[in-house]
């Protein structure tokens, strides 16, 4: 090859990998052109709709943009956060304890006896032979799915998972299959998919879905999906993050609501609901916990949950197994809410739980108006459901309540939007009058 020829060849390779550098996209500029389905709203949702600061004591008043407020978007089902018993075990084990101790991940220098006292309970009173205690339950959830499931196995689970459920199978390298929300009859179909593909892999099936959907409120039919054990080969992972401590005689959960908590393989709640506390929980056979306990990467890589979260857990739990009262006021409460809001046409979906979604009709900028008139002049705080969590002009406001909340609270709040309701029908929301008291 003449030197000529070399140099046209060195010449043309520059020239491509120039041409590929100017097709490489900076990172940072990509994020710049699309901020993601809910970072494209951040200018004008900041702090109002997303991010916002309710500030005071947790209960029923809290104060948003320094106006009080009748807060009906607590993560506090049994109204403990603010129990006087729950404070105190929450002081005296920071002072003696503070937030550093214990000092690594368990599995290397992060164990100590509370964390075991706490697994042992938890396991004891949602009817299981040993637990395992979790730091949070997102990161949780992900990683059960994680440690579970192998390139063979396959896994079946309902449409409406939470999120952490969602994004534990995006890490699932082998099959999956969903079916419709509750639609027992597609489960069966999935699960004789399932069953025959398993049967080439060589793998096993996992079926997951929750207790109560914390969305819609409306429970997972455990009943069903256990019966089905009786014509296939699976295992049932349920998350019962609104259920533990609401749902079942003593508060169990939703597999005790049906009686069918024996039949649930691994049990699975968070501390973030009824507990108001930080961490998780899963339960099941000695054998299948152990195996988490050594295989689960968010826990073997992770620092210990700090004592004083797990003595307040404990006193947390000892509250819910000692003061039934607490749960029987909380149902109060959410029957009357329940029970007033139909009273007055709005439509609350099938919740048959304390969760209760009101379903409007309406656009996204009247869902906005609506949202707006609730807080700035009915002084009402809530949460607001929209596209895609749920269908195009639908608006869902989702109303918690709470063993903290009155009869009085609740009165109030059902008068307040039966008056949204009339507003919205009659167009009252099209404008952009309310919307402009943000300024």
């Amino acid at each position: 090859m003449s030197r000529v020829a070399v140099y046209q060849k060195k010449l043309l390779l520059q020239i491509i990998l120039l041409t590929k550098l100017l097709l490489i996209v900076d990172i940072f500029d990509k994020i710049k052109k699309s901020r993601g389905p809910l970072g494209q709203y951040q200018q004008v949702a900041h702090g109002y709709f997303m991010f916002p600061k309710l500030e005071g004591e947790i209960g029923p008043r809290m104060r948003f943009r320094g106006k009080d407020v009748l807060n009906w978007s607590l993560n506090n089902y049994l109204g403990l956060a603010n129990l006087p018993e729950v404070r105190q075990a929450d002081a005296d084990a920071t002072k003696e304890y503070g937030l550093a101790y214990p000092m690594g991940a368990r599995m290397m220098s992060g164990q100590t006896t509370k964390h075991e006292e706490l697994e042992d309970q938890l396991a004891a009173f949602v009817g299981k032979e040993d637990a395992f205690l979790l730091n949070y339950g997102y990161q949780g959830m992900i990683s059960i799915i994680d440690s579970l499931l192998g390139r063979n196995d396959v896994v079946v689970y309902d449409s409406e998972s939470h999120a952490c459920i969602l994004d534990g199978l995006r890490l699932h390298i082998g099959k999956r299959f969903v079916f419709p929300h509750n639609n027992m009859q597609n489960l069966e179909k999935e699960l004789e998919r399932a069953t025959k593909l398993a049967a080439e892999t060589g793998g096993g099936i996992l079926v997951i879905t929750e207790g109560v959907f914390g969305m819609a409120g409306d429970l997972g039919n455990l009943k069903a999906i256990v019966e089905l054990k009786k014509k296939f080969s699976f295992r049932i992972l349920v998350d019962d993050a609104h259920g533990f401590g609401t749902m079942g005689k003593t508060g169990a959960g939703t597999g005790e609501h049906f009686g069918v908590q024996d039949e649930i393989d691994l049990y699975f709640s968070t501390f973030a609901k009824s507990m108001a506390g930080i961490g998780a929980f899963v339960a099941g056979k000695e054998d299948v916990i152990n195996f988490l306990r050594y295989n689960m990467r968010s826990q073997t890589f992770a620092k210990s949950l700090p004592m004083p979260m797990v003595i307040g857990a404990l006193k947390r739990l000892e509250l819910i197994k000692t003061r039934p009262e607490l749960r029987e006021k909380l149902w109060t409460i959410v029957k009357a809410i329940q029970t007033g809001f139909r009273s007055k046409g709005l439509n609350l979906g099938n919740t048959e739980s304390p969760v209760t979604p009101v379903f409007l009709s309406g656009t996204l900028a009247e869902a906005t108006n609506v949202v707006i008139d609730l807080r700035e002049n009915y002084k009402i705080f809530c949460s607001m459901v929209v596209y895609p969590v749920v269908p195009k002009d639908v608006i869902m406001l989702r109303i918690i309540p709470t063993t903290a909340h009155t009869l009085d609270d609740v009165k109030y709040t059902v008068e307040a939007f039966a008056e949204v309701q009339e507003k919205l029908k009659a167009g009252q929301y099209k404008s952009d009058r309310i919307a402009s008291l943000l300024g």
